[in-house]
């Protein structure tokens, strides 16, 4: 509810953007003009951030979300964690296929409905909270309609037709005419965005997965079916360019071979807010990939964050503690056996407790540390990398 209904996926250049950003300013004013009290602080409040969860989930939205939305929270004075994103997910049903859960873009997503009809079908499921404060009168279930130009030639010869109504983002209208906004009707592809009664997925397809490597997340909704559960040996990564050159060099698809029944599990980790300042890893899938392709089962285990880079390859992300703060993946050596098991929430290494406990938490080598604090930037943030929270806590670097 903080910006103008229905201007997500509107392209730059198009004239209805150009409008939209007037109307912007327009809302602005009228919040003044009213006196109506809206400030981001009145806003951003527990309801609203449970709606944001929602429409994550059913849209089968990006995992940076898990970490972004409890900053955001935080940030208002709201905490949430992980088993409320879990919690949550076992009751939202995914409503799009969009990229990386389908072949889909943003672009075609909006073509079939967007954002206005998602938000609709939750709002009349009872699945997303409608008595919220936002920057328009109307609250949110203006945001269940969408925007478009009128032609002045429309405006004089009586109601236009949907189709007169809406520009494609790709053409020019011939001229700019009245914003107006309308209810959306049906889905315009259900192979692209469905109503909560013909759902992709009873679930928004998130999993909390928790084990003696410590909790982290999984996006489940593009992994096959006969891919949620993998245990197989680790082979342990410092970087992601050190995945990608075993990769290069045969010797992951040779694991494999050797392993054929099982497969690998590749560990990769000092990518966390501690460490690096969790970049996005987007290396990490194109070569898990083409072994998943060629019938291999491949898993990952990170520290770091993927976002849309994780799709179809089971990936536990986010783990934390991270190994860089002396969290549980500094322990793991080549050939322990990892279980990933998306259906019972499981990430353990099957190493006999003893051995486990025994076992000494290894120090980031120091020409990786010095690497991470040189270049982008880093050097100016280093203070901030060393008090930085868990992932699950917003990676923040304030408590």
């Amino acid at each position: 509810g903080l910006h103008v209904p229905g201007t997500a996926f509107v392209q730059p250049g198009d004239a209805l953007r150009e409008e939209l950003t007037r109307e912007a300013a327009r809302t602005v004013l009228a919040i003044v003009k009213s006196r109506r009290y809206a400030p981001i602080g009145q806003m951003v409040d527990e309801k609203a951030i449970v709606n944001a969860m929602v429409a994550l989930l059913a849209t089968g939205g990006s995992t940076n979300h898990l970490i972004h939305w409890v900053a955001v929270a935080r940030s208002a004075g709201i905490v949430i964690d992980w088993n409320d994103f879990s919690a949550l997910s076992d009751v939202v049903p995914l409503l799009t296929h969009v990229y990386p859960n389908g072949s889909a873009d943003v672009n075609e997503f909006q073509a079939a409905g967007g954002p206005g009809l998602v938000i609709r079908e939750l709002l009349d499921a009872g699945l997303m909270h409608e008595d919220v404060l936002t920057v328009r009168e109307g609250g949110i279930r203006e945001y269940t309609r969408e925007p478009a130009l009128v032609s002045r030639q429309a405006q004089s010869v009586g109601t236009p037709s949907p189709e007169e109504r809406r520009f494609d983002q790709h053409d020019t209208p011939r001229e700019t005419g009245t914003l107006v906004w309308h209810d959306i009707g049906a889905s315009r592809d259900e192979a692209i965005v469905r109503p909560t009664a013909r759902p992709f997925s009873p679930t928004g397809g998130l999993k909390l997965l928790t084990g003696n490597l410590g909790r982290s997340v999984i996006k489940v909704s593009a992994v096959p079916e006969d891919r949620l559960v993998i245990e197989a040996p680790a082979r342990v990564f410092d970087s992601q360019e050190a995945l990608q050159a075993a990769f290069t060099s045969g010797e992951l698809a040779q694991m494999c071979e050797e392993n054929a029944a099982h497969g690998v599990v590749c560990v990769v980790r000092w990518q966390g807010p501690q460490a690096n300042g969790m970049p996005e890893l987007h290396k990490l899938t194109p070569p898990l990939a083409v072994l998943q392709g060629r019938g291999f089962r491949v898993a990952l285990v990170t520290d770091g964050r993927m976002s849309g880079a994780s799709g179809k390859v089971p990936a536990a992300i986010h783990v934390s503690p991270e190994a860089a703060a002396g969290g549980p993946l500094a322990k793991v050596v080549d050939g322990d056996v990892i279980r990933l098991d998306a259906l019972t929430g499981e990430l353990q290494a099957l190493v006999p407790q003893a051995q486990w406990d025994a076992r000494p938490v290894r120090a980031m080598p120091e020409d990786l540390r010095q690497r991470n604090g040189i270049g982008m930037g880093r050097g100016l943030f280093a203070g901030m990398r060393q008090r930085a929270l868990t992932a699950e806590e917003g990676a923040l670097s304030w408590t």
